[in-house]
Formats: structure tokens, sequence, C-alpha cells
């Protein structure tokens, strides 16, 4: 199941040799159930540390983060996790085991294992490369494992930061399809981190703008394109205008 989740005025000071340093402040927002959102801003606005505590992996300083409405207290089966380096891989595992990696830890038995790996593997794409190790695979493969080991221990949020930013533009625009229609195919909650306009206004139902230093709220716009959205288009243009607009002013 898709689950929902709030931030309420939620703010994140890191500990240094200098002092502390107010990385997020007061950022409230709110995804629906099974909706896409892409959160945008310039280096240095906190994208990734707001994706860290959704996560789990850091704690607000103050505020709250609810995850269908229960709040977060750390890291949780109920959140998967694709980062954006293919280091993220265990290259002594398969595609396969990699993705069956998660399901290993829970307990799950291998057959059981073994189908729901080869079914996530078969929805990313990578049906023939089960057996391969993430050295011969290109860095595009390799994300569609990673988003494969998130997917199969079937969490209700999906979070990603940057995932496809050292990919190539065509790599990076068949990846933004692909993704597209795993979504579409799994319902899930995405919180997808990104700096490229034209990546958010093709992927997400909403984009949340941060401004920077330290990263606050902008503003949240929904983009009511319909999908499939065509990046040519009269309208899809005119939204990465609009969203533009919000980042630079």
């Amino acid at each position: 199941m898709a689950q929902s989740i709030k931030a309420q005025n939620v703010s994140y000071e890191y500990e240094t040799a200098a002092g502390r340093v107010l990385a997020v402040k007061d950022v409230s927002f709110s995804v629906a159930p099974a909706e896409f959102m892409c959160v945008l801003g310039p280096s240095g606005c906190g994208k990734t540390t707001i994706l860290n505590m959704l996560a789990g992996f850091l704690t607000p300083t103050r505020g709250e983060i609810l995850i269908d409405g229960k709040p977060v207290s750390g890291r949780g089966q109920d959140r998967g996790v694709v980062f954006q380096d293919f280091a993220q891989l265990f290259p002594w595992r398969t595609a396969r085991r990699n993705v069956e990696f998660g399901l290993e830890m829970r307990g799950v038995p291998e057959k059981e294992r073994r189908e729901t790996a080869l079914h996530f593997l078969k929805l990313v794409r990578l049906d023939k490369f089960t057996e391969v190790f993430p050295h011969q695979l290109s860095g595009g493969m390799q994300q569609r494992v990673a988003i494969a080991r998130a997917l199969a221990y079937n969490p209700g949020v999906l979070l990603m930061d940057e995932p496809f930013a050292a990919l190539d533009a065509m790599t990076r625009d068949e990846m933004q399809n692909q993704l597209t229609e795993v979504w579409q195919a799994t319902k899930k909650t995405i919180v997808y981190i990104t700096h490229n306009v034209a990546e958010a206004v093709y992927l997400a139902d909403q984009v949340l703008v941060l401004a920077a230093h330290p990263g606050t709220v902008k503003t949240q716009i929904r983009l009511g394109l319909p999908r499939p959205r065509d990046p040519l288009s009269i309208e899809f243009v005119n939204m990465q205008r609009q969203v533009m607009q919000h980042l630079t002013h």
C-alpha cells in the first residue's frame, strides 16, 4: 500500500567545528498516497538533508515527519531508498542476489525471494541480466537494479536522491520513462530529489521548490499535466518556465 507523507515545520542543524549550522528551516509539505513529488532547488538548499530525514537517517532538530500518520523515529522497511552512487550495489552479488538482499535480511524463504527478485527485475526490463554482476552492467542498468531492490520488500514510500544525475542525457531520458512506468505499475509514493527542472516537470505530480541558506520552502506547485508527457509540447515548456521563475526569483 502506498503511504502518505507529512512534514510539519521541520528544521535541521548540523554540528560543525565552527558551531551549529542551520541547514533546513521550518519546512512543511504533504504528499498523498501514490503521488510523485520532486524536490527542486539550488545546491546547498537542503534537498538531501530532507530526504535523509524522511528515510530516518537523520532526526529533525525541530518539527515532525509523519508516514501514514505515524512519526518517523528511525529507519524502516516502509521506505525504500535509491541513491545516485552506482556503488550502492554489492559488487560480489549478481543482479538477482542484490535484489534479494532485503528479503534475505527479513528471513523470506529462498524460493519466494527468487520469485520476487525475478518479478521486479522483469518490471525494470532486466530479466535477461539476472545472473550478471554489477561491474558487467551499464550505469543505467545498475540504477534499475537498485530500483528493483528498493521495491522488492514492498515499501509504501520510495525515496530517490538524484538517481540519474550521473547518466548521459539519452540514458537519463530512458530511465525517466522507465521510472514513470514502474511508478504507475506499483503505485508507490515517491519523493525524488533533482536539480533538473525538465526532469521534475516530466516526472512529478507536484514540485516542492526550495530556497537556500538555510533551506526553506519557496512554493509547492501542482503540475496537472496529462500523461504521457511530451517535453516538446507548449504546455510542458510553459510549465518549465513557471517552475524556473520560482527558482530564480
